[in-house]
């Protein structure tokens, strides 16, 4: 479960960031609003690697649909293009 604090709290950071390893994300409040989130480096990581994943897929759904509206072309017409063979 993460923590809810102040933003107020940073001025010990030391408990704040010990909550940061205890459950994961500490969510700092200014003004009784969300402001910033603190968060591990391997959950940062984890968190890039599921957007690189999730652009990836759309990128292909997209690359997909286009080459059902303009056709797709023969391997081998592909591998010149990219000059994999002459």
């Amino acid at each position: 479960m993460p923590s809810i604090m102040p933003i107020s709290d940073l001025r010990n950071y030391t408990e704040v960031l010990k909550e940061v390893d205890k459950k994961n994300r500490v969510y700092l409040t200014r003004n009784g609003h969300g402001a910033y989130t603190i968060m591990t480096v391997a959950e940062a990581d984890e968190l890039d690697r599921i957007r690189a994943g999730r652009a990836l897929a759309a990128d292909l759904r997209r690359a997909e649909e286009r080459a059902e509206r303009e056709g797709w072309i023969d391997a081998d017409v592909f591998d010149k293009e990219m000059g994999i063979i002459d």
